[in-house]
């Protein structure tokens, strides 16, 4: 076995061996915030002084959770981040790091990723949110991902997609299982700090999962499922976004992944007053990449059903991890701002209108 199962792991006879050249010095340090992988970058010194061309001089390295409990519940999102990287990305336009080497364990549980080393940019940060500037960068990317693959079903055959694909019914059920159970557990563990209205709010939403997930089964593309700040990288001058962490990877309307990303990143003082204008770009990107047959009134209805992947995926995160001080913050941040906008963007009531029709 090959893949390094912990930062120790990554020496400079095994860096390499996968980069194909001689490296003399490794140094390793722990980044990101992720609960259910690893990330550090490694730092390389090479015998003869610079660094080849082929081998710069820093990279991200990421592994799996060195939880070996984690490692197991997640084998099938570190399958996802894999096929991601080896499978998919030629085949995109989204905006994401150089992949130098990946490798999987047959039972998914090991893995690694040697990236490119995105410094210095700088990690969203999902509690404080981000600006408009900053959110049409990355609606704008967003469209790199959705527009390519857009009704592709050649991605129906990707083992490791995560969600349940369109159409499939019992799948949606199971889900929609799941959602009701990690709602109750979301919401037993954070007690009061929870609103009555948002209780109210969270438990209708999740009660209609299945239904809302066979709603337009005949719009698809492939989703990153959990696109949020704290995934994004922008350049120090904030004119560059880079997506990271593709551990969720799906097929579903791609519209969960816009009013996932506005819903829990954005201020919801602000959300509001930009979100069409937001729609807009998305829309117009979509059609540069060749989509056709979908107009932009269509893109908003869309949106507005969208949103209820907001609470899914945030309690879905929360109930089968363990706590931790920043991780509930943020929970709590993601959960009112995706409540709040089911609320105002009505999107019970067009969930409801598609089980009347």
């Amino acid at each position: 076995m090959t893949i390094p199962r912990s930062p120790e792991d990554i020496t400079p006879v095994w860096l390499g061996s996968v980069l194909g050249t001689a490296v003399r010095d490794v140094d390793v340090t722990a980044i990101g915030t992720g609960q259910t992988g690893a990330t550090y970058r490694v730092t390389a010194t090479y015998p003869d002084g610079p660094e080849p061309a082929s081998a710069p001089a820093s990279f991200a390295v990421k592994l799996p959770a060195q939880d070996d409990a984690v490692r197991e519940r997640v084998a099938l999102g570190y399958l996802s981040e894999v096929d991601f990287y080896s499978a998919i990305t030629n085949n995109v336009a989204i905006p994401v790091p150089g992949c130098f080497h990946s490798e999987i364990s047959s039972d998914g549980a090991d893995f690694v990723l040697l990236l490119a080393d995105l410094a210095p940019a700088v990690q969203g940060d999902q509690i404080a949110g981000c600006s408009p500037a900053e959110a049409a960068l990355a609606v704008e990317a967003l469209a790199g991902l959705h527009g390519p693959s857009w009704g592709d079903r050649r991605w129906f055959d990707l083992p490791s997609i995560v969600m349940p694909k369109p159409g499939d019914a019992e799948a949606a059920k199971g889900l929609g299982d799941v959602a009701i159970m990690a709602a109750d557990i979301t919401l037993d563990k954070l007690g009061g700090s929870v609103s009555d209205e948002d209780r109210e709010t969270l438990t209708t939403a999740m009660s209609l999962v299945a239904p809302w997930l066979l709603a337009e089964p005949d719009r698809f593309s492939l989703m990153h499922g959990d696109y949020r700040l704290d995934n994004l990288l922008f350049d120090p001058d904030r004119t560059r976004v880079t997506v990271v962490d593709w551990q969720t990877v799906g097929l579903g309307l791609p519209t969960r992944d816009l009013a996932y990303f506005t819903a829990t990143s954005l201020l919801p003082e602000i959300r509001p007053t930009v979100e069409r204008d937001l729609v807009e770009r998305y829309h117009t990107a979509l059609i540069a990449y060749g989509v056709t047959d979908y107009d932009a009134e269509t893109c908003w209805n869309d949106y507005r059903l969208g949103v209820l992947q907001a609470p899914l995926i945030t309690t879905l995160g929360f109930a089968f991890a363990a706590s931790t001080e920043r991780g509930d913050e943020m929970i709590l941040t993601m959960l009112h701002r995706g409540c709040r906008a089911i609320r105002e963007l009505e999107a019970i009531e067009l969930i409801r209108s598609y089980q009347a029709a």
